[in-house]
């Protein structure tokens, strides 16, 4: 594949010098005819003012008045044309090789989209694939070992059957999350006003038995323009990766802020260090940092950080993370919505919109 797109490259190299020279041979010839009619004009004016009506013999004894093949206005005239054709030769040959170096710097900047997002679907297809595969595998395996066995017993068979239904429930998942990955890069979500901070109390309604660990300052509205739905689950998901990737009972700290005209969604749980350029790669697809910083059963597949950087990018805003010894914090940021939040505040004066 890399070699595809070596060739792509040098073929529209080629295309974007031929361009680049024919335009440039396309000047030089009219730049040539101006300055040889200009350059003849003016020897001719010159000549008529010194010689004219003056007799010129020439070296085959033919005699001239004015100018003749051999008179100044022709050797002045011919020196003039090669000169200027020589300079238009190097000046060709410049922008031949110039043009050569910016015709392969624009075909690589037109490809490199392509090329990275080819190689990031080829990614993504061996990725699913191989996360696809081994839950698959490890029912594959179980049930032949099962099969083989003569005195399976009932019981034994209900717990083959509950870890398949398990590795199903997993696969079911992981479809579910591809799915949601492709709807968002392919579709246009519908966008309204949306409340950030009743988002967030809905996420942690939703957690009742657990509301003890979330340490929550918000603010009494954070309005943004956005997809609820793809907000909630934004939100969704960095609650539960805070919750899975910290130890049990450890307090989970979320903050709703607002700061130079962005609402921001803070949240940070205990965690130890993660390496630099592992950090990098959290938004990556299936990328997973170190299983073993869990307290949790649960391993997720890779994609949930992906589809929280999915979501952010839709809604034109940015999200980070930073790791301490002690922490890990992810923030992101979304554009407030000043007009309707005014407009809001106006339309529900009764004290209880006035939170």
């Amino acid at each position: 594949m890399q070699k595809m797109f070596q060739s792509a490259t040098l073929k529209l190299t080629v295309w974007y010098l031929a361009l680049i020279m024919a335009v440039s041979i396309t000047f030089s010839v009219v730049i040539y005819q101006l300055n040889s009619n200009e350059l003849k004009a003016r020897l001719e004016s010159l000549q008529h003012s010194l010689i004219d009506d003056i007799p010129i013999i020439s070296s085959n004894g033919s005699v001239y008045f004015g100018y003749g093949p051999g008179t100044a206005y022709f050797i002045e005239s011919n020196k003039a044309a090669a000169q200027m054709t020589l300079t238009l030769v190097y000046i060709n040959l410049f922008v031949f090789g110039a043009g050569g170096l910016v015709s392969y710097w624009l075909a690589r900047r037109t490809l490199r989209p392509i090329e990275e997002a080819h190689e990031s679907q080829s990614r993504f297809t061996s990725d699913a694939s191989h996360e696809l595969r081994t839950p698959l595998s490890a029912m594959k395996t179980e049930l032949e070992v099962t099969l083989r066995d003569a005195n399976l017993s009932t019981d034994e068979a209900r717990e083959v059957l509950e870890s398949n239904l398990e590795e199903v429930n997993k696969l079911i998942r992981l479809s579910e999350m591809l799915l949601q990955l492709s709807r968002l890069d392919n579709t246009k979500l519908e966008q309204t006003s949306v409340d950030l901070v009743a988002l967030l109390e809905e996420r942690l309604e939703a957690r009742s038995k657990m509301r003890k660990r979330f340490d929550v300052s918000t603010r009494k509205k954070a309005l943004t323009q956005g997809n609820e739905a793809a907000l909630s689950e934004l939100m969704e998901i960095l609650i539960d990766n805070a919750l899975k990737y910290s130890p049990a009972n450890s307090k989970i700290a979320i903050r709703l802020f607002q700061q130079r005209g962005y609402v921001g969604f803070e949240i940070k749980n205990v965690s130890k260090k993660i390496p630099e350029e592992k950090l990098e790669k959290l938004f990556d697809r299936f990328f997973r940092a170190d299983t073993s910083r869990t307290n949790s059963a649960q391993n997720g597949y890779g994609l949930g950080l992906s589809i929280a950087k999915k979501i952010v990018d839709i809604h034109h805003g940015s999200i980070t993370v930073a790791s301490t010894d002690e922490h890990i914090t992810f923030t992101f940021f979304v554009p407030i919505l000043r007009r309707n939040s005014s407009t809001a505040a106006r339309k529900d004066p009764s004290p209880s919109g006035q939170k």
